[in-house]
């Protein structure tokens, strides 16, 4: 099994180490600049000393007495080495390391420090010349040198002093950042611990939004909206399942009902004909109920792929004021259609679609009225329209009139109706298959469907 770190401890060791990164630069930028520091400041002081030489010899006539005087020059200077040399060849030399050698001794005319190592230790030397206070004005060359392992203790005492603070400002950092890191995330810990009480009776549980810090606020309100939207799902399922078997116990009811009612004493046959059409309607009930339920769970999971053909709207709605003519005729209704349409989709879903709402404004329709259908295109999309004169929809029933198993009148009397509440849900499945969207208005005893189709 993959171990993985929490946020915490990965926010804590990612703060630790830029923590050790950014001491250990700013430890070598120390180390660079105080190593600059000591070069300048040997170069300046060997300046110095061969200008205190070349004063000593201004005033020196003779190389006895020069020595004398060097001896105490360079006595009185600690890890100072100092050599003349006449010709080429040394005339004094100070107390030297055995197997010590002094560098190049031609003298620096930019007086540039020289740098070397010699068994293990390092010095810094500058050569140049000086003449003596004789007749003949002797010129010398003058080579000293500095032994650097003062700066090089130096150096070493601060570099381990540089590094205990490193490794305790990482481990003082890194306590820091898990304790920020551990009360940062406290929102989070706060927003699982609501999470954890949320179950299917408690789902208006909501996330807090106003208590915890703006990055995370976003995603607060984001899991609100998703709780929101399963409370809602899970509504609409119960409110199917109740009406599920709503629609399903009344066929289921009657067939039994019927079925007892004909084994209860011996029938004729004329009289079991007659039971068994009768459980016949029932049982076609119950199939078109569930073939309608299939087709809506297909299409909601996109399983349900139309065909694509040009379709003239005008055509489809002849046919069906052909096939509805007799029933407006028994309700005295007249049908009329205007405009002309065409649209690339499925013929037999798209016809069942204004089917089920031409059947729908023909039942709700008043007797002597017109049911009309209204087609037009323009350059956003074409539009149909389903008007027919009736009963005004509630308006608290339109947002739901295309749930299924919805009837806009709640008692629901099944003798009004050979639905099952399903047709406006078919219809919108339908239309949003195409790539469109349906609407309903329903003002002045004028109730209007409307779909729209993008071009």
């Amino acid at each position: 099994m993959t171990y993985r770190l929490s946020l915490t401890a990965r926010l804590t060791l990612l703060y630790a180490l830029v923590s050790v990164l950014l001491l250990a630069g700013l430890g070598m930028l120390v180390g660079v600049m105080v190593n600059r520091h000591f070069d300048e400041q040997d170069a300046d002081d060997l300046r110095d000393k061969i200008g205190l030489i070349q004063e000593v010899m201004r005033t020196t006539a003779n190389l006895g007495a020069l020595a004398t005087r060097l001896d105490d020059v360079v006595h009185n200077h600690r890890d100072l080495y100092v050599q003349l040399q006449r010709l080429g060849y040394p005339v004094y030399t100070s107390p030297v390391p055995a197997g010590f050698y002094f560098p190049d001794t031609r003298p620096s005319t930019n007086q540039s420090m020289q740098s070397w190592q010699h068994k293990g230790a390092n010095y810094h030397g500058l050569c140049s010349t000086g003449q003596l206070a004789d007749q003949q004005r002797t010129e010398l060359t003058i080579c000293a040198v500095i032994d650097t392992k003062r700066h090089e203790h130096f150096m070493h005492t601060v570099g381990h002093s540089l590094l205990g603070y490193i490794v305790f400002s990482a481990l003082l950092g890194g306590l820091l950042a898990w304790w920020v890191a551990h009360n940062g995330l406290a929102p989070l810990r706060d927003m699982k611990a609501k999470a954890q009480q949320i179950t299917g009776q408690h789902l208006d549980a909501q996330m807090p939004v106003d208590s915890v810090p703006p990055e995370m606020a976003d995603l607060a309100h984001t899991l609100n909206a998703m709780l929101r939207r399963l409370q809602n799902d899970f509504h609409k399922l119960s409110e199917f399942s109740s009406d599920l078997a709503h629609e399903l116990r009344t066929p289921i009811s009657n067939l039994l009902t019927e079925t007892q009612v004909a084994i209860a004493q011996p029938r004729s046959a004329e009289a079991y004909r007659e039971v068994l059409a009768s459980n016949a309607e029932e049982f076609q009930r119950l199939a078109r109920t569930v073939s309608d339920m299939l087709f809506l769970a297909k299409a909601e999971h996109g399983l349900v792929l139309p065909s694509r053909e040009t379709i003239v709207i005008e055509d489809e709605v002849a046919a069906l004021f052909e096939f509805y003519d007799a029933l407006a005729e028994e309700k005295d209704i007249c049908l009329q259609q205007t405009g002309h349409s065409q649209l690339q989709g499925d013929r037999l879903m798209l016809r069942r679609a204004l089917s089920n709402l031409l059947s729908n404004a023909l039942r709700h329709a008043y007797p002597g009225s017109v049911v009309s259908i209204v087609m037009a295109e323009d350059a956003t999309g074409r539009t149909l329209q389903v008007r027919n004169e009736g009963d005004a929809i509630p308006e608290a029933a339109i947002p739901r009139l295309f749930d299924r198993f919805y009837r806009a009148d709640p008692a629901r009397v099944a003798g009004e109706s050979d639905g099952a509440g399903l047709g406006l849900a078919i219809t919108r499945s339908i239309v949003e298959l195409h790539g469109g969207h349906i609407t309903v208005d329903s003002a002045a005893g004028v109730n209007c469907f409307t779909l729209r189709f993008p071009c």
